[in-house]
């Protein structure tokens, strides 16, 4: 076998991940052999490590050992008991600010300003939302018609959004945690790629009112449609149709134009993760994400399970007391949110995730916060909350891929940049995705689904700030509409899955 066989990612941990899969017998290291066939980023054991041992990668504890490990054995989850999670009452902020940030080569992008102020689109959508789940049906017929007879009028407009979700009725409209979806499908309808025209289809007698959607103002017959109100099926796509046709129109209008990359905010998520993704994907786009910020970007990340465990790690990071407190604040709300559902953080690694090499989430965590990159942490947002400030941002949501996407989307992000070790077709609709993976093996099984392999980062051929800087550049050309992503080439769109603690009466 040619080149290293293993990683090691701190001078203090007592374990490596093979970089490929070795045989039982492998001298991995001096001394160090195999005592049986370890697959691809999993983890072997550097020392004996009696029961009740600590587990160390990353320089951080990821468990303690169950049994006896010897110097040699493969180390996987069943191995492992989780560590206590970080006290949140404990943790201090300001400590470790890196303001000393790798200088971007770029300082402007094209994007689509925003008529109602505030980050600009990326692409140029007519946004339907709705108020319920109940008209998506009639309004999915709609859109395909809107698609075939009125797009092609409109060359300047890049597609159509229909915003689906299931809320909207058969809730408990005024429940203590109902304003979390409900400000989620405000910020929705008002997305910068939307470009300020609203349309708004509803049913006429659901819980979730248009007003409650998008104010009384705005809930008027030039943005809303109530098919109840119609004549039959007929009737009801033609005055989709029709008022379609005029959002439109003035769509069409919009055109792109140099801005400086504070007008840019960009999410960062991760999901199929492997114990690849800590080390290749999601530092490459931590680094890139310091480029935007020390160029005035914005980069928000995200899932709360996937950061608890070094949450400590990120309060250091926050600017100020306030922050480092609301940052803690989330954490023990979904701690309680867990308990309440019989569940704790442990519940979040999937099996994929475990075949991946990941133990469990302290490790996941460990390479999630990866993303972040280093830079300091200006606001912590609640879900649905939108930025006020530049630089980077925590916004809490769930690690499901297919809540938090959407969660993100409603903050405005115009790119969404997606690490991935296992591999996903997921995708947004109202907003492009760039999939980052974090093994060139990955790539080889997906090439036309992968946007951009983390993997020579593995290998030695290439440095991590070099892989960084490209990822910064392939950012910039995806959201300047120079390139479209691989999820938008093949029309690759998840459900909008919202985030709802609420009861469902």
């Amino acid at each position: 076998m040619e080149g290293p066989l293993v990683l090691k990612i701190h001078p203090n941990d007592n374990v490596v991940v093979a970089l490929q899969p070795l045989p039982a017998g492998t001298t991995v290291l001096p001394g160090i052999v195999t005592r049986q066939p370890i697959p691809q980023a999993h983890k072997i054991a550097l020392v004996d490590i009696p029961a009740g041992g600590a587990i160390l990668r990353y320089g951080v504890l990821l468990g303690h050992a169950k049994a006896d490990i010897a110097q040699g054995d493969w180390i996987h989850e069943g191995m492992l008991d989780l560590p206590t999670p970080p006290d949140l009452d404990s943790m201090r902020w300001g400590t470790h600010l890196v303001t000393d940030l790798p200088a971007p080569p770029v300082s402007s992008w094209e994007g689509y300003r925003n008529p109602a102020g505030g980050f600009a689109g990326t692409r140029n959508y007519l946004g339907i939302s709705t108020t319920v789940q109940c008209v998506s049906g009639v309004l999915n017929v709609a859109v395909e018609r809107m698609r075939r007879e009125l797009l092609p009028r409109y060359p300047h407009v890049d597609g159509i959004v229909p915003i689906n979700h299931t809320y909207g009725c058969g809730v408990a409209i005024n429940a203590r945690e109902a304003h979390i979806p409900i400000r989620i499908l405000q910020s929705l309808a008002r997305h910068p790629n939307f470009g300020g025209e609203l349309m708004v289809v509803g049913l006429g007698c659901e819980k979730l009112t248009p007003e409650m959607l998008v104010g009384a103002e705005d809930a008027n017959p030039d943005n809303l449609i109530l098919l109840q109100e119609q004549k039959g099926f007929e009737g009801m796509v033609h005055a989709l149709m029709e008022m379609a046709d005029r959002k439109l129109a003035r769509l069409n209008e919009r055109r792109r134009e140099s801005l400086p990359l504070s007008d840019l905010l960009i999410g960062m998520q991760c999901g199929g993760s492997d114990a690849f993704s800590g080390v290749s994907a999601n530092p490459a786009a931590g680094y890139a994400a310091d480029l935007l910020v020390a160029g005035g970007g914005t980069v928000l990340f995200s899932e709360v399970t996937e950061v608890r465990d070094g949450v400590h790690l990120l309060g250091e990071r926050c600017v100020d007391e306030p922050t480092m407190r609301k940052l803690a604040d989330e954490m023990r709300w979904y701690d309680r949110y867990l308990e309440a559902g019989g569940a704790d953080r442990s519940a979040n690694p999937t099996p994929g995730n475990k075949k991946g090499g990941l133990a469990n989430i302290v490790e996941k965590a460990m390479g999630s916060i990866a993303k972040s990159g280093s830079s300091p942490i200006v606001e912590v947002l609640s879900p649905g909350e939108r930025p006020t400030k530049h630089g980077l941002i925590y916004a809490a949501t769930p690690a499901s891929d297919i809540v938090c996407g959407p969660s993100q989307l409603s903050l405005g992000i115009g790119v969404q940049v997606f690490m991935t070790g296992r591999g996903t077709p997921y995708g947004l609709a109202a907003a492009p995705v760039i999939k980052v993976c974090s093994r060139n093996e990955m790539q080889a099984q997906w090439p036309d689904l992968i946007d951009f392999c983390a993997g020579p980062i593995l290998t030695g051929e290439a440095t991590l700030p070099e892989m960084g800087e490209r990822l910064f550049r392939e950012i910039l050309e995806v959201a300047s509409g120079r390139k479209q992503s691989a999820a938008e080439r093949f029309h690759l769109y998840n459900d909008i899955a919202v985030f709802n603690p609420a009861p469902i009466t």
